[in-house]
């Protein structure tokens, strides 16, 4: 295939995962799914329904799927979350059983995922308008942001937000109180219809800054997901906050140093080199990891995953379609299946992952169709919400030459 057949592709199988494992009666999608032959799996994340609903938009201006099935399915998982689903002040469990959203794993209440889950609902209320938008509407009423901010009203000072909630011992001590892939969680609290929360929540979490080789300096390090889940859905080009931030720039830098750092160290792992890069939370040959290069995160041992380039086709176009077209055209006999590209790959190790995982190919499918065409991008931001948390967050449009840094001021 050419590159663009390619991307075509990886879209369209990315968007038969979420339409193939969702459950008809309920809508929710599956975390995780064979990516060669049927499976029994029965838990469902939160985000990727989220990434669900994204994705059915998609599939409708592509012609994959039809506007009134695409709908339905849409409805199905509003009403059902809606009506049928455990919420604690709004907030749903992270992961739940697809067959009838019963908790599963013990799991948490979940801010960032069923932040997730209101930003795909956003998008296709933005679609599809009516009864859709009516559902997300009183979805995103229901959930008290104050209660995660404040715990409940014990830490009324508080400025930044828990990772969540358990029946079991109450309020998580874990806040998203450095930079993360919170940003969305934070544009979507301070543009509340139905809340008015400070506006210093949005200064209150830490910026901590590196570089890699004295180069590419951004946000943090960590996996790379972190620096790409806000972007697919917000627009943050030629944006800076009132402290100066340019979180593109990061993300872009973010991209580069990750890229580098595989390149650099490919005499120690035969799985990298130029065009094969890709450090991200994953599967791995031991299990599932917060594979990270350098700063927060879990050592790599050389496993790639292919959304995470796919991912950053935003912020590096022709460095991600090289590593695209590239782990097609060495690997594809042995990762890639039904959905696309397998989550991830080890080749010093001979381990070839099996399974793909929703959210991974939520964040490649919204990726592609923002570079093609910036569809996401405009319909989410216009969502009057959205619009209010960028004011509130101070994240303005500016005019700047190019290359911009990291921080102005």
């Amino acid at each position: 295939m050419t590159t663009q057949q390619l991307l075509n592709e990886v879209q369209q199988r990315a968007w038969r995962f979420f339409w193939n494992e969702s459950h008809p009666d309920t809508g929710l999608t599956k975390d995780r799914a064979d990516n060669f032959a049927p499976d029994d799996y029965t838990v469902s994340s939160i985000a990727s329904t989220g990434y669900a609903l994204a994705a059915n938009v998609v599939a409708v201006q592509r012609g994959w799927v039809g506007r009134k099935q695409a709908e339905q399915r849409t409805l199905t998982t509003l009403r059902f979350v809606l009506n049928d689903m455990f919420h604690f002040h709004g907030w749903l469990y992270h992961f739940v059983d697809w067959r009838n959203g019963k908790r599963v794993w013990n799991c948490e209440v979940s801010t960032i995922d069923t932040a997730l889950f209101l930003a795909g609902a956003l998008l296709a209320a933005e679609f599809f308008k009516g009864e859709v938008a009516k559902l997300t509407d009183r979805f995103y009423r229901r959930l008290d942001f104050e209660v995660m901010r404040t715990d409940g009203g014990t830490k009324p000072n508080e400025l930044r937000f828990t990772h969540g909630w358990r029946p079991e011992e109450g309020f998580l001590k874990n806040r998203w109180d450095y930079y993360c892939e919170h940003i969305i969680l934070y544009i979507l609290a301070l543009g509340a219809p139905h809340q008015k929360l400070p506006e210093a929540i949005w200064k209150a979490w830490e910026r901590p800054v590196m570089e890699y080789q004295q180069r590419f300096p951004h946000l943090l390090g960590g996996p790379l997901f972190v620096h790409q889940m806000s972007h697919h859905y917000i627009d943050l080009r030629n944006r800076r906050d009132a402290l100066g931030w340019d979180y593109w720039v990061s993300s872009v830098h973010a991209t580069l140093a990750n890229r580098q750092y595989c390149i650099d160290h490919q005499h120690r792992f035969r799985t990298f080199s130029e065009d094969i890069w890709g450090i991200t939370a994953s599967d791995g040959p031991d299990g599932y990891r917060g594979y990270a290069p350098f700063g927060m995160g879990d050592p790599t041992d050389g496993t790639v995953a292919p959304t995470a380039p796919i991912g950053s086709v935003i912020f590096t176009p022709e460095e991600s379609l090289r590593a695209m077209q590239a782990m097609y055209d060495r690997y594809r006999a042995k990762i890639w299946g039904r959905y696309g590209f397998s989550n991830a790959f080890n080749v010093d190790r001979d381990w070839w992952d099996k399974d793909v995982i929703g959210i991974d190919l939520g964040m490649a499918l919204l990726a592609i169709e923002n570079y093609r065409n910036g569809a996401i991008w405009r319909r989410f931001m216009q969502h009057p919400a959205i619009q209010r948390g960028l004011h509130r967050s101070g994240l303005r449009v500016t005019r700047e030459p190019t290359p911009r840094p990291l921080r102005k001021g």
